[in-house]
């Protein structure tokens, strides 16, 4: 009803109608991508809700590109899309190599990623191997597990553990146990100390390995060390419980968790220290390639986090615009970056953090960017806090849904709070990259104060805002009440891109 009403006041004749719809095709025309990527993932996500046999994804698959061939079809089309997008997902899916419910030995890998709670350590870990107790023989698998470990054992990323338990099914409904199956999940594991055979040192080989530990030399306080490798390396692993509940509540967990906005800091900041490049013969070439280099660089230190593996995507297509000088149209970007992770990846539609960093971009995007520029006004210091503000709420708003079904909590300080935290989120992230990069003990001198001070500037405006009444609101939602927010979501920008913009020009004062 609401949304009839609406478009029945902008549109108050068919000839505008038709006017307005052309514009909303001719938009969506420019952005091939996204209507792949939408179609692909919806691909992915009915293999959620209904159970069918390959042949006949496979079936659905030919059937369609002949069609979308012989007729030049867009249903079929569509059709064939999302049948590749289930067709991903069901391939990507293999059956569990390791026994549940059996008490026998395992070998496990445990992954980068440890959470600490307060009373147990949380993880997930690879079976390398597990032992047959009929027969005694030690099997290879590959298999994913959740490992939670009780307060007297301690465990670190990349070390490698022999031990006694039982893989126990994963608890939760049928569609929780799908998804992690599709990841490669297939099952739970607890441990305590009295459980470990053997704990074997965690392998040098890793690259965010050797970034963390680099972290830990720069020589900060437990606090300060704490955020810089979390920041700059993905190791959340060292944060309190106290300070990461703070985080949450004011809007400031995203800093957290390595992210596009890390990502984007570190692009920007390499383009900027290479500005002299295309100055020499072949600099423009050269500073493309370092660019690109250094924020993939960045996103392997951090263990390809899929946020920031999204953001590094981009970060290549829009680099790649500027050396060619081509037109980059930011939600096709999006869409490319995202059809690109799900076909390599189809469980990644399933992770917290990519669809949060997904949602966030396409709020600012589609929403932050065009506000932004309505309310221009041509003075800088008033068009730069409110372009802040206008971003900083449109991702708020795009992401809310998503944080009330996966958190329980719409932390709405982080309006306020958000633009604030850019400028000693950026100095943490430069510092800490800078390090990585070079490891001198003379730097160590000036990258330990500013790392230290940009850390305390960050804890102090997340504490005080996490103190504001109203910081945070409690509310959750289910699946339907998310689909149904972001249905609302792409009928409002559907709606706004019908309407022709205004064009006005701003002279300087």
């Amino acid at each position: 009803f609401v949304v009839s009403g609406a478009l029945a006041l902008l549109f108050r004749s068919q000839s505008a109608a038709a006017m307005s719809l052309d514009r909303l095709f001719d938009r969506l025309g420019r952005m091939p991508f996204v209507k792949i990527a939408l179609l692909f993932a919806a691909g992915i996500a009915l293999t959620d809700a209904f159970v069918w046999p390959l042949w006949f994804t496979a079936g659905a698959f030919v059937v369609s590109g002949a069609l979308a061939l012989l007729f030049r079809s867009q249903s079929a089309a569509a059709v064939l899309l999302m049948a590749a997008g289930a067709g991903a997902a069901q391939l990507h899916e293999r059956p569990p190599t390791a026994p549940r419910g059996v008490h026998t030995l395992f070998e496990l890998h445990v992954d980068e990623a440890v959470f600490r709670r307060e009373g147990y350590t949380a993880a997930e870990a690879t079976l390398a191997a597990w032992r047959d107790p009929a027969s005694g023989r030690w099997h290879p698998s590959g298999d994913r597990v959740r490992l939670y470990a009780d307060s007297t054992l301690a465990l670190a990323g990349g070390e490698r553990i022999r031990c006694r338990g039982v893989v126990r099914p994963l608890a939760g409904g049928e569609r929780y146990r799908r998804q992690m199956t599709r990841r490669g999940v297939v099952g739970s594991l607890r441990l305590g100390q009295r459980q470990i055979l053997g704990q074997l040192p965690a392998a040098r080989g890793s690259l965010h390995r050797r970034a963390v530990e680099r972290i830990g030399r720069l020589g900060l306080g437990d606090e300060a060390d704490a955020v810089v490798r979390a920041m700059t390396a993905g190791d959340r692993s060292r944060i309190p419980a106290e300070l990461r509940e703070a985080y949450a509540r004011s809007g400031l967990a995203h800093l957290l968790a390595l992210s596009g906005l890390h990502t984007g800091i570190l692009f920007v900041a390499v383009n900027a220290a290479l500005w002299w490049l295309p100055l020499v013969r072949y600099g423009h070439r050269w500073r493309n390639l370092l660019a690109v280099a250094a924020v993939w660089t960045f996103v392997a230190a951090a263990g390809f986090p899929a946020s920031a593996v999204r953001a590094a995507a981009m970060c290549t297509l829009l680099q790649t615009a500027l050396a060619t000088s081509s037109e980059y149209d930011g939600l096709n970007a999006l869409g490319t970056a995202a059809f690109g992770m799900l076909l390599w990846n189809p469980a990644w539609l399933h992770d917290v953090g990519f669809r949060l960093s997904v949602a966030a971009v396409a709020g600012i995007l589609a929403w932050g960017v065009p506000l932004a520029r309505r309310l221009r006004t041509g003075r800088r210091w008033i068009d730069a806090p409110v372009a802040s503000l206008v971003v900083s709420a449109a991702a708020t708003l795009a992401t809310a849904p998503l944080v009330a079904h996966a958190f329980g909590r719409i932390p709405l300080a982080g309006i306020v709070v958000t633009p604030a935290a850019l400028l000693p989120a950026g100095a943490v992230v430069a510092c800490g990259a800078l390090w990585l990069l070079l490891p001198l003990p003379p730097l160590a001198w000036l990258l330990r104060p500013a790392a230290a001070l940009s850390v305390a500037a960050l804890d102090t405006l997340c504490r005080t805002a996490d103190a504001w009444p109203g910081a945070a609101v409690e509310q959750s939602l289910s699946d339907r009440g998310v689909a149904l927010a972001y249905l609302l979501f792409a009928l409002a920008t559907a709606a706004a891109w019908c309407v022709e913009p205004k064009k006005s020009v701003h002279l300087p004062s």
